[in-house]
């Protein structure tokens, strides 16, 4: 019988506060986990708003991650469409309410957060409201929190005013880094030339190193916030 790391039943969701962070702290773990048989599913919190994002932009951004869902198997994909870069003008109960909901129709075992430390203050106050949503308040919950980086946010933080991101947790992707970087490749918008971090050629990069930390060819890191075993 194939081994697999993720428990039989197991149902796993990424919070995304905006499209393609989800590819790029977990794009890998996504494509492994549908290959061992679990359910993904992914909530994008926000979506751009006028005048600073035009509709054809949005609808252009939201198609991608389709795209890229698609090229990942993602079983169901859900828009919450708060106003993106303008989270800390929105009430932190509102928040919490969006996500809630969203966290109580899927009902998952397994859920990949924003790290709390990123610079983008839409990662912070989403990383809250998903930790109000997921307070263990009947036998259900999940039982495995991890917080995952994004390039860009979670290395630009100021670890004397932010916490530092210290992983704990890997997910070897060895066998699904092409996927990822197809992934991100559907995001024509967000993808650019290196040696910007937001390159496919830094994605590989931050993946090898992250292997190599735990000798593998490719690993996403991430930070355990919870694990009930």
């Amino acid at each position: 019988m194939k081994r697999t790391a993720f428990p039989a039943g197991a149902r796993a969701l990424v919070v995304a506060p905006h499209p393609d962070d989800e590819v790029l702290g977990c794009g890998g773990t996504i494509a492994r986990l549908h290959d061992e048989g679990v359910l993904v599913e992914v909530v994008v919190v926000t979506r751009g708003t006028a005048p600073r994002y035009s509709d054809e932009r949005v609808q252009q951004v939201r198609a991608e991650a389709r795209a890229a869902h698609a090229m990942l198997n993602v079983t169901a994909t859900y828009f919450l469409d708060l106003p993106a870069a303008e989270l800390d003008q929105v009430p932190q109960a509102a928040i919490n309410a969006h996500i809630g909901a969203a966290i109580d129709a899927v009902r998952p075992t397994i859920v990949f957060l924003p790290f709390p430390g990123d610079i983008h203050v839409d990662h912070q106050r989403v990383f809250q409201s998903a930790m109000v949503a997921l307070r263990p308040r009947r036998a259900d919950y999940p039982t495995q929190v991890f917080a995952y980086e994004t390039l860009s946010e979670t290395n630009w933080s100021t670890p004397v005013l932010h916490p530092p991101f210290v992983p704990n947790v890997y997910i070897d992707i060895g066998a699904t880094l092409e996927r990822k970087l197809a992934a991100f490749a559907c995001f024509h918008s967000q993808a650019c030339a290196f040696p910007n971090e937001r390159s496919l050629e830094a994605i590989r990069a931050l993946a090898t190193l992250r292997g190599a930390t735990v000798h593998r060819d490719a690993a996403e890191a991430f930070v355990a916030i919870r694990e009930v075993l």
